[in-house]
């Protein structure tokens, strides 16, 4: 039986680092996997634009997954998989688990009014806002506008994060909580079932390959993602293990963002090619 070694991987912190979003330790490492037709499949609560341009820079061609587990692109010229000639989207052949851009701004209205207080979604927010709470770039924070099945909303400060996630759960919906941030999500999406939908995908087309899977984030929003894949691997932080990870007897990448990742990922490949790897 032949096997067949899929990769997935958060961005941000993960194979790109914190601070500078970096990615030049990981490009041998990346070239290597080319090479040996080894996919490395982007999971994120980016959105398709986004992550288009960073494929680009990294020049991975693999499908990916958006907007936390929202939505699955795979490119229609992408010969491992065989995938239905509808939901095309582009370029694309589109697998949709959670909820249309509308419905989530839909859904952040009705939360809004449960809560008694007005939330702000990047759908009300210029590009100059989002540049002025994010940090990005004008260019940047357009693409992170482009949503097409999530909202991000300022995280309200007087309301706790499990009543929020009740009234979100009532109206149909999921949540992803952060500090500043919260991610509206349909109730169907998941980046580890996004993952699980992927990695069936590769058996239906491969029966007869023994696919194992390597999964690397940085962050509990990671979490469903790494619970998800045969082996689950933490980037730290400048500052260490993120505490929303800590002691679940995970492998530790030996260092921050892509040097760790691309350590990490060279001792898998190793194992797996049995062979040398350029660095």
């Amino acid at each position: 039986m032949t096997s067949f070694l899929i990769i997935f991987t958060d961005l941000d912190g993960t194979i790109l680092d914190s601070e500078t979003y970096s990615y030049q330790n990981a490009i041998p490492v990346l070239n290597t996997l080319k090479d040996n037709q080894i996919p490395v499949i982007p999971v994120t609560s980016k959105t398709r634009l986004e992550v288009e341009t960073l494929r680009q820079s990294l020049q991975i061609n693999d499908p990916f997954i958006v907007e936390n587990g929202s939505g699955i692109f795979v490119p229609l010229d992408y010969h491992p998989l065989t995938l239905p000639k509808s939901n095309q989207w582009g370029g694309y052949h589109l697998h949709r688990l959670g909820c249309t851009y509308a419905e989530a701004r839909l859904g952040l209205e009705k939360i809004a009014t449960a809560l008694n207080e007005p939330l702000r979604g990047f759908g009300d927010m210029s590009e100059a806002e989002i540049c002025h709470l994010t940090g990005l770039s004008w260019d940047e924070a357009k693409q992170a506008k482009a949503r097409e099945f999530t909202e991000p909303f300022v995280t309200p400060k007087k309301v706790t994060p499990e009543r929020l996630n009740e009234i979100v759960q009532d109206l149909g919906y999921r949540i992803v909580v952060g500090d500043r941030f919260c991610h509206l999500i349909g109730a169907g999406a998941g980046k580890g079932k996004a993952v699980q939908w992927l990695v069936d995908s590769y058996q239906s087309a491969q029966p007869n390959a023994k696919i194992t899977t390597l999964g690397l984030g940085n962050s509990p929003n990671d979490l469903e993602m790494l619970e998800a894949v045969d082996s689950p691997v933490i980037v730290p932080g400048n500052k260490g293990i993120h505490p929303g990870l800590s002691g679940k007897g995970w492998q530790v990448a030996p260092a921050p963002g892509s040097q760790g990742w691309a350590e990490v990922v060279r001792g898998i490949v190793l194992g797996k090619l049995g062979e040398h790897v350029e660095t």
